[in-house]
């Protein structure tokens, strides 16, 4: 297998990543660089909606590399994560075989149980070692999976292997970039962290959300851009079971754009919160007057950048 290429300057790796459109702050490149150049994986942490499962999308894309994504969920167990037989296909094979009056016990074990019938998951499929490049290996929330499943991680972490009892152990040349995302529902366990590099990724600042905006969403004038960007950044300033994320800002972009809207207005404001705010209590709280208050301190906030810009 070819030997990974990696940017050989966090500079390059920026440069990479905004032409694949994600913004990164300095920090974050960083952690990033070293997570290609030492081949640790890297965990990240963050609010949802802030852009940590971009970062894996935008990797693979700016490296050519296939992303394999294994989104974790409450009870997901081996068979989900790295591999299961494929019963259905065997019950049939053994039909043909007694149709035909081959059906040999011990040479049935053997037939059935072979690559042809196994159905190789997301992790399986990042460490075999049949692709010509190593792939990015997405763990996407890794918080809502039990703590039997972080225990398995650290054994596959470790020695990038996993082995089928039937068929042996399987084992790629070169171990897969791998990204580790959380939300922070619960705490993952210190010995997962300690085999990564590690980042926290906080919601970003006027400009650098003003930037992803702009980028994202060309068809949005610049004056509708901006008066958006500053309307979120005000609401994750106030009391919300839960502020929007750069995802949510993005969406409600686009539907505005779609409404045909150059700049934000209280009505279409009280229409659209729902594609902001994902929490009945939060879009009560927010509709009405608390609109028109957000859009003062939004425009005040936005002159402010506007005169630092100037």
């Amino acid at each position: 297998m070819e030997e990974m290429t990696v940017p050989s300057t966090i500079g390059e790796l920026e440069k990479l990543l905004a032409e694949q459109l994600y913004m990164t702050d300095r920090g974050l490149a960083i952690s990033i660089f070293l997570a290609l150049r030492l081949r640790r994986p890297l965990f990240l942490e963050g609010e949802a909606g802030v852009g940590k499962t971009e970062v894996a999308k935008a990797l693979a894309s700016a490296l050519g590399r296939d992303l394999i994504r294994l989104q974790c969920y409450e009870g997901l167990d081996v068979n989900h994560a790295v591999y299961e037989w494929n019963y259905a296909r065997q019950l049939l094979e053994i039909r043909i075989l007694e149709a035909s009056g081959q059906a040999e016990r011990e040479s049935m074990s053997k037939d059935l149980f072979t690559e042809e019938f196994l159905i190789k998951r997301p992790l399986l499929q990042a460490i075999e070692g049949s692709r010509e490049s190593p792939p990015v290996l997405l763990i996407d929330e890794i918080d809502r999976a039990d703590e039997e499943f972080e225990g398995f991680l650290l054994e596959l972490l470790s020695d990038f292997q996993i082995t089928v009892p039937e068929l042996g152990t399987f084992q790629g040349g070169e171990p897969p970039i791998v990204v580790i995302t959380s939300n922070r529902t619960r705490e993952v366990h210190d010995a997962l962290k300690r085999r990564c590099l590690y980042s926290w990724i906080d919601y970003p600042d006027f400009q650098k959300e003003s930037r992803i905006v702009a980028s994202k969403m060309p068809e949005a004038s610049g004056k509708l851009a901006g008066e958006v960007t500053a309307f979120v950044q005000e609401l994750r300033d106030g009391e919300l079971y839960k502020a929007p994320g750069v995802a949510e800002t993005l969406d409600w972009t686009a539907a505005l754009v779609a409404l045909n809207q150059t700049k934000l207005e209280p009505t279409v404001i009280d229409d659209t919160l729902g594609i902001l705010l994902k929490y009945q209590e939060d879009i009560q709280t927010v509709r009405g007057e608390q609109v028109r208050t957000l859009m003062n301190r939004a425009a005040n906030r936005g002159a402010r950048r506007g005169g630092r810009r100037g």
